[in-house]
């Protein structure tokens, strides 16, 4: 197996793991979200209805990336295709990964606003991103040097 194709592979499990994640687990998500006493907040419901629409957007770009893996199409095949792809992607994981940044810099919860990006799942989504970041950018580096 290729790096590329490794890379690919884990994009799929976390862009598909996100959707399940967020879309179909929105309850789990309100509690990595919401401290203990908020989450009979009126808005909570809201809050995690709203998570839904980052797991609708995580489905598309684990679908493209198991897509390319599986399907291997012939508009993949050109190395400047392959090279603007990792760099979306790449870009997929910073967005995520940086947003997080603030929040970190701020000391993680901060009452009951934020969510503990220092430990639990918030941690692992937050190094697993950067780690994806970085693997990505990382095959789009060497693309573009082999090219």
């Amino acid at each position: 197996m290729h790096l590329s194709d490794f890379v690919l592979l884990l994009n799929t499990l976390w862009f598909g793991g996100a959707f399940i994640q967020f879309s179909v687990a929105q309850g789990n998500t309100l509690k990595i979200l919401l401290p203990r006493e908020e989450r009979s907040n009126p808005i909570a419901p809201t809050l995690a209805a709203s998570v839904a629409f980052l797991g609708g957007m995580n489905l598309p770009i684990g679908l493209l990336s198991f897509y390319l893996l599986v399907a291997r199409p012939a508009f993949f095949q050109p190395i400047e295709a392959q090279l603007a792809l990792f760099l979306f992607f790449s870009a997929c994981h910073f967005s995520q990964f940086a947003y997080n940044l603030p929040v970190l810099m701020r000391g993680g919860r901060v009452g009951v606003a934020y969510w503990p990006v220092l430990k639990g799942p918030m941690l692992r989504i937050f190094v697993i991103d950067a780690a994806l970041f970085v693997a990505n950018l990382g095959v789009a580096l060497r693309l573009a040097l082999s090219s």
